[in-house]
């Protein structure tokens, strides 16, 4: 379609009851001269069906199938765009040749060509660009002959020509972020400019920063930010301030965090009652500091959370507050807010109320240390460090066991996830990956978030008043009947799975399975089962931990949700009405509430996707070695592979046996010619073969030991 039949199309798409030819003419600016070319094309697409005419009206035929869309995502054969309105949410598949040359960000007039089939979305051509994007995108330089160009990572397979290379000289395997300046009808014409060159390719490092300043996750803070955040370059709050406080630093006030942890926003205190216990969680108070309109906290509003890969953490809040004046550092005066709770013997918060507090923590307890204590295999350096609280951990783990015990009885599903551990060295290169091991003092330091936060929503409920809860809505009846079928072919008894089964019924589910050889995977297809847990300015409650009330509040240095909701409770400790609560925070409960989600799942996204660069980086040491695995997924194009160290890689199913290969429930590969079955779960014996750090792929074969499995497609 030429391009005056795509300015007719968008005209008449803004037109939907139709314009006359002359009404056309007029508004395409079209001369005399080609008056006969307009003429012509019309004719032609009533003769292909695209226009109708009656009575001298030119509209578009089957209006309803054409619409406007933003480009998602896109590879160099294929890519989605999604309509996305009030009425209708909707994402289709959009052939490489059919995206007229369209980026991610852009809007495209596209015209529905086929309807969602099973699994498959429905499909669409392109056929214009609305609104240009000016999204950055990431390629490699290569040479052509003598000269260089860049290949893109996703968005065509052949190199674009560069049109301006930028400041820093560019070599052949230079990792880059380039811009479009030329658009062409297809990809491959594009012609761009170099806006940034990361180093090569090969370097995990490099390819992490060019992921995040194409996705816009800012790495740096504005310079109006900074200047903001150096006048809170202080060392202990104001005395005025303290004063106006709850004063807590005589407490045994002590944090527990990882042994690199800077940004400390959570600190416990804990004592027996006669009939219980006292526990105090304290928060540091951020939102004291981050006053509501300034430039510290638009931005924390546009970055949403903290982001943390590798050796790197890019933080929602500038470090002379994240560091420095917000965190709980030890034998410093911080302010914080405090959630305040008398709990029963049994675990049963009696009471509980807020405070606005000063405090003084003793240590700062590093997990490991903490779990020395409680093993008792603690040295007498360690126990020195700890002297003024050492007498509380045994309180802390008692009360803890009861609360982990309550959350099994309540039918709260024991997942475990598996996080891995990138260990780089001085230079940022990965020389190590490992399971990140979670012991004793985690669990217990999760068992009194979860406290804290079931209280803030508890709160917010009773008080009605707006706030932003953490939600986890139940699994959608399909997912849960599928559920079902997959426990069936893994030979698991589905008893109790059902399209209205609890989070109990899931919970048992990986109670049977626990021990047995098949737990991790089932633990998988559990989590997977489940929705995305989300924030909402309603409270839909947690699915996941059985709660009608949750909300996050323990972590505001980090996440703007837990920022957000300080700012309300802020207001309702000073007593604030509850009208003027309303009035004030119904708007801003759920604008952060979006954002909050929006960007959480931006950042997700980013840590896996770096995370894959950091652990192809540390395999590409160990191409040709043997390693011992799992089959963690299956696809009709392979079999995905996890070791015991966390790494991921696939088996191409060139490597198999040539066969009709299809995905059965899910979790199994069938259609070798010798009826061999790949089940999700088989432990298997694999060789790394080759990796792209840039791409954050790892490709995998069988073992030489391994004769069984392997066959290429020439074998046969």
């Amino acid at each position: 379609m030429n391009s005056l039949k795509i300015s007719v199309l968008k005209a008449l798409y803004e037109h939907e009851n139709g314009l006359s030819e002359k009404e056309l003419v007029k508004k395409l600016g079209i001369t005399k001269k080609n008056a006969k070319k307009l003429e012509q094309a019309l004719s032609e697409m009533k003769k292909y069906g695209d226009l109708s005419n009656k009575k001298g009206v030119w509209k578009i035929k089957d209006f309803e199938r054409y619409f406007t869309a933003r480009v998602n995502r896109i590879n160099p054969k294929s890519g989605f765009i999604t309509r996305d309105s009030d009425e209708l949410f909707e994402e289709f598949f959009v052939r490489g040749k059919d995206l007229r040359g369209a980026i991610p960000g852009d809007v495209v007039l596209a015209m529905k060509t086929a309807e969602a089939f099973e699994d498959r979305s429905a499909e669409a051509v392109v056929l214009a660009v609305l609104e240009e994007s000016r999204a950055l995108q990431t390629g490699i330089i290569v040479a052509e002959g003598n000269r260089l160009m860049v290949l893109p990572d996703k968005m065509c397979a052949e190199p674009l020509f560069i049109a301006k290379a930028g400041s820093k000289p560019l070599k052949v395997g230079d990792k880059v972020a380039f811009s479009i300046k030329k658009r062409g009808a297809h990809h491959y014409e594009h012609t761009v400019c170099i806006e940034d060159s990361f180093g090569s390719s090969d370097n995990a490092k490099a390819c992490a920063e060019a992921y995040m300043l194409v996705n816009g996750l800012h790495t740096e803070f504005p310079d109006e930010v900074l200047a903001e955040a150096q006048k809170l370059d202080i060392d202990e709050p104001d005395e005025d301030e303290i004063t106006r406080r709850l004063d807590l630093r005589g407490e045994p006030i002590f944090t527990i965090d990882g042994a690199d942890t800077k940004d400390i926003d959570d600190a416990i205190s804990i004592s027996r009652t006669e009939n219980g216990y006292k526990l105090g969680v304290h928060i540091a108070d951020v939102s004291h500091y981050v006053k509501k309109g300034t430039a510290i906290d638009k931005e924390a509003f546009y970055r949403g959370t903290s982001i943390y890969y590798a050796d790197q953490v890019v933080p929602m809040l500038p470090r002379e507050l994240s560091n420095g004046i917000c965190s709980l550092n030890p034998n410093v005066d911080r302010l914080a807010f405090s959630c305040l709770m008398d709990v029963s013997e049994n675990g049963k918060i009696n009471s509980f109320r807020f405070e606005k507090t000063v405090i003084r923590s003793r240590v700062k307890g590093v997990y490991s240390e903490v779990n020395k204590i409680i093993d008792g295999t603690a040295d007498e350096q360690i126990k020195e460090k700890y002297a003024r609280v050492i007498d509380r951990i045994p309180i802390m783990v008692e009360l803890a066991a009861t609360l982990e015990k309550n959350r099994v009885n309540r039918g709260a599903p024991e997942i475990d996830t598996v996080e891995a551990k990138i260990i780089t060295d001085e230079n940022g290169v990965c020389v190590d990956v490992k399971p990140r091991e979670r012991g004793t003092a985690e669990k217990v330091i999760e068992e009194f978030m979860l406290m804290a936060n079931n209280a803030a929503a508890s709160l917010a409920m009773k008080e009605e008043f707006p706030f932003v809860y953490r939600v986890h809505e139940p699994p959608a009846e399909e997912k849960l009947l599928t559920l079902g079928d997959t426990l069936t072919a893994l030979g698991v008894n589905p008893e109790g799975i059902n399209e209205k089964s609890t989070a109990a019924d899931l919970a048992k589910v990986l109670r049977d399975a626990k021990g047995t050889e098949k737990y991790s995977v089932i633990n998988k297809i559990v989590l997977r089962t489940m929705m995305k847990a989300k924030y909402s300015d309603q409270p839909l409650g947690h699915y996941g931990l059985v709660m009608p009330e949750y909300a996050h509040f323990t972590s505001p240095i980090r996440r703007l949700a837990d920022l957000s909701i300080h700012r309300i409770l802020t207001d309702y400790v000073y007593a604030l009405s509850n009208e003027k609560m309303v009035k004030k925070y119904q708007k801003f409960a759920f604008e952060n509430a979006q954002q909050a989600s929006v960007t959480e799942l931006s950042a997700v996204k980013c840590e896996r996707e770096c995370e894959n660069f950091y652990m192809a980086e540390y395999m590409k040491k160990h191409i040709g070695e043997e390693f011992d695995g799992i089959i963690s997924g299956v696809s009709p194009s392979g079999i995905f592979v996890c070791l015991e160290n966390t790494v991921e890689g696939m088996i191409s199913v060139t490597k198999l046996p040539m066969g009709d290969y299809d995905v059965a429930h899910g979790v199994i590969l069938t259609g070798a010619p010798n009826g061999k079955l790949y089940t999700v779960g088989d432990k298997i014996r694999i060789k790394c073969e080759s990796v792209n750090v840039n791409g954050g792929f790892i490709d995998f074969d069988f073992a030489d030991t391994d004769i069984e499995q392997k066959g290429t497609i020439e074998d046969v």
